[in-house]
């Protein structure tokens, strides 16, 4: 293929998922980007339920209108307490994968200067003047490249940063009997027997006998799948819902590091979503992240000219990220400890702070206030290890 057939775009996002939609939708919101030629590759055509966010939230949102369910309360529980949590100020949201591709799809489809190919990305190549995309059908070359496709050995094939995974199987179930609680989320149920990891149940109940239930770990190594559906099976049990339909299943890793990735950003290349490290490294959350960073990139893009952009300028190290260093830490060599660190926060703690926390908007006497909570000698253990 020669020069001429090769299509030139102001910007290009190798993957279209999460962070790649949020940062395209708000450049669209903020019509600074209308003279701006934008490419979406992704392989997958983004037209299937194939996740579920959630997030916590104060106030109404540009994601409201595909927020499918909101709820007030949450239930924590290990086998020797429940306590059910009273979230306001606080919300806690449900969106669908399929509901939200649709609805930035929507708004791409009025522009333009917006194009989606669905194509497999096989290359990607920078050069001093331009980034070279191809695909297994095209050949691509754009001023700015956002990559959100996750190369897992940069953060697998080194061993300075612990690399833990949030694995998961889920299970839309509609029960004969009403069992579940529609205006309670389960948080985190550790009472499930723990094998020596961070294993729990989470449920996001829409009615009384309609729910996702899904059994999650927090540690290295994925499971075969029926014995997380062997754990969906007994919990329903122990629920009561001895008869019930699976209407639909999920399942999911999302790696959990401080891995720095940002130290992959080159002057033309800006690696964003879990490629960037935009997950939450110590719980896996990534919505609320992603949307914080697609915010403060929509504003680095705006206050700096387009011709004289450095991508490697973006990203900025917080004290957060270092608090998550400390529990990975923990949780890589002792998988164990999950339930009782966590089970100390939520036992007696506040729980908006904690959200709040969580959400790395407390200031720092706030942060000790969470901190304080935590089992002290593991915590004492992993700084000395972290800092020396």
């Amino acid at each position: 293929m020669n020069s001429s057939q090769i299509k030139h775009f102001d910007f290009i996002f190798t993957g279209a998922g999460l962070s790649a939609l949020m940062t395209v939708y708000k450049m669209i919101l903020s019509e600074k980007f209308s003279d701006k030629s934008i490419l979406l590759l992704d392989q997958d055509s983004k037209r299937n339920n194939d996740r579920t966010w959630c997030f916590w939230e104060k106030e109404e949102n540009i994601w409201n209108p595909v927020i499918s369910k909101k709820w007030d309360f949450a239930l924590f529980a290990n086998k020797e307490f429940h306590r059910d949590l009273a979230l306001k100020p606080y919300q806690y949201n449900q969106i669908r994968g399929l509901d939200f591709y649709s609805f930035v799809f929507e708004a791409i489809s009025k522009h333009q200067n917006i194009t989606f190919q669905n194509e497999k990305v096989t290359d990607i190549n920078e050069l001093e003047t331009h980034v070279f995309v191809g695909t297994e059908e095209n050949r691509y070359t754009c001023n700015y490249l956002f990559n959100s496709i996750y190369t897992k050995a940069f953060a697998e094939n080194q061993n300075q940063y612990p690399v833990l995974k949030q694995h998961f199987v889920g299970w839309f179930v509609k029960t004969e009997t009403e069992v579940f609680n529609p205006e309670k989320v389960t948080f985190m149920d550790f009472s499930v027997e723990q094998k020596g990891n961070t294993r729990f149940m989470y449920v996001l109940p829409t009615s009384k006998n309609e729910a996702l239930v899904e059994y999650t770990l927090f540690s290295e190594d994925l499971l075969p799948k029926e014995e997380y559906e062997n754990e969906i099976e007994i919990y329903l049990k122990k629920l009561g819902a001895v008869e019930y339909q699976i209407i639909e299943k999920e399942e999911g890793s999302i790696p959990m590091t401080c891995f720095p990735f940002w130290k992959k950003n080159t002057k033309r290349v800006l690696n964003i979503g879990t490629a960037g490290g935009w997950t939450k490294a110590s719980t896996g959350y990534t919505f609320k992240n992603s949307d914080k960073k697609s915010t403060a990139l929509i504003e680095f893009l705006q206050k700096n000219d387009s011709s004289l952009l450095n991508m490697k300028l973006f990203y900025k190290k917080s004290r957060f990220w270092f608090y998550d260093l400390l529990l990975l830490d923990i949780l890589h060599r002792t998988n164990e400890l999950g339930s009782q660190i966590f089970s100390s926060l939520f036992k007696k703690g506040n729980s908006v702070l904690i959200f709040k926390f969580l959400d790395e908007e407390t200031n720092l006497s706030e942060d000790l206030k969470v901190i304080l909570k935590c089992p002290k000698m593991a915590f004492i253990k992993a700084l000395f290890r972290v800092s020396f």
